[in-house]
């Protein structure tokens, strides 16, 4: 879980300079969900856990950034949902 942590860490600091700045969420389908849902495109800042997570990690870890001050909202999903993205909030995105 911290080398998720550390990972979405370093990217928004590579990115950005405020936890607002930046979305928080999970997902079944991650890439679906940031381009489908999100409309996230190539120019838009974004990364995502590739390696499905047990659902309970990936709602902490969403939970831990949210306590930060990220963007997004606790709840979403169901029990198949495993992964982890965020995004960097653009013009172009839908929170």
């Amino acid at each position: 879980m911290e080398a998720i942590i550390t990972a979405f860490e370093d990217f928004m600091a590579q990115h950005g300079h405020y936890y607002s700045e930046f979305y928080v969420g999970i997902a079944s389908d991650p890439v679906d969900r940031l381009i489908n849902g999100h409309g996230c495109d190539a120019s838009t800042p974004h990364i995502y856990w590739t390696q499905p997570l047990h659902t309970t990690v990936v709602r902490a870890i969403e939970n831990s950034f949210l306590d930060k001050g990220t963007k997004g909202g606790p709840g979403g999903g169901g029990s198949d949902t495993c992964y982890i993205y965020v995004y960097k909030i653009m013009p172009q995105t839908r929170e």
